[in-house]
C-alpha cells in the first residue's frame, strides 16, 4: 500500500533536508573548511538542477516516485541524473511509475538493511523515448526476489549485471502515440 503524501508531510520533510544541508555547511564553516563548504553548495546546485529536469519530463507521477524516494526507502540511497535538459516527449508515465515503484518495493525487500545500499538512475531522453539505467550497488541478500521480479517482463528491460553486490539494468520507454 503506497502512503499518501499531502502537502504538510512533503514540506516538513523537505525542511528537515535542508536543514541538515545548511548544518553541514555551518559545521565546516566552523571548522574552517571553506573548500567542503564550496563542494557541498555545488552538489545542491547540482541536485537541484536534477530536481528542474526531472519536472521538465512532463512525467508527474514518476517525478513524485524519484523526489519522495529517500524518504519512503530506508534499505538504500537514491540517486539521479537527468542527462539532456529538453522537452521530452509523452511516455506512459504510469507504467513507468509502477514498474519503478514495484522496483523499489522488491530492492528494499532483497537487500541487506543498514549497509551501503545507493541506487542510481540515469535518465536519458531521445528523440524515439526516454532510456533508464538503474544502477545499484551494496549487499543483495534475497536474488531469487529480484530475479522473479525481473522475469515478470512487463516492460522493455536489458540486464546488463547481476551479482550479490550489483545490479544493472536498462529500460526504455517508447513515445506514446496519439
Amino acid at each position: 500500500m503506497e502512503k499518501e503524501w499531502d502537502i504538510v508531510e512533503v514540506l516538513r520533510h523537505s525542511r528537515h533536508d535542508w536543514l541538515n544541508k545548511l548544518q553541514l555547511i555551518k559545521g565546516n564553516l566552523d571548522l574552517n573548511r571553506i573548500d567542503r563548504v564550496k563542494q557541498v553548495i555545488d552538489e545542491i546546485v547540482i541536485e537541484a538542477q536534477h530536481e528542474t529536469k526531472l519536472s521538465n519530463l512532463h512525467m508527474p507521477l514518476f517525478a513524485a516516485l524519484l523526489l519522495k524516494s529517500n524518504w519512503e526507502n530506508p534499505s538504500f540511497k537514491l540517486e539521479y541524473e537527468v542527462l539532456f535538459d529538453s522537452e521530452s516527449s509523452k511516455i506512459n508515465d504510469l507504467a513507468v511509475t509502477n514498474w519503478t515503484n514495484n522496483f523499489f518495493w522488491s530492492l528494499n525487500q532483497a537487500i541487506e538493511p543498514f549497509q551501503e545500499n545507493n541506487l542510481s538512475i540515469t535518465i536519458e531522453p531521445q528523440s524515439d523515448g526516454i532510456r533508464f539505467f538503474f544502477d545499484f550497488s551494496g549487499i543483495i541478500s534475497n536474488r531469487e526476489l529480484i530475479e522473479n521480479f525481473l522475469s515478470e517482463k512487463k516492460i522493455d528491460l536489458i540486464i546488463k549485471e547481476f551479482s550479490e553486490t550489483e545490479l544493472s539494468l536498462e529500460l526504455f520507454m517508447p513515445i506514446l502515440k496519439e
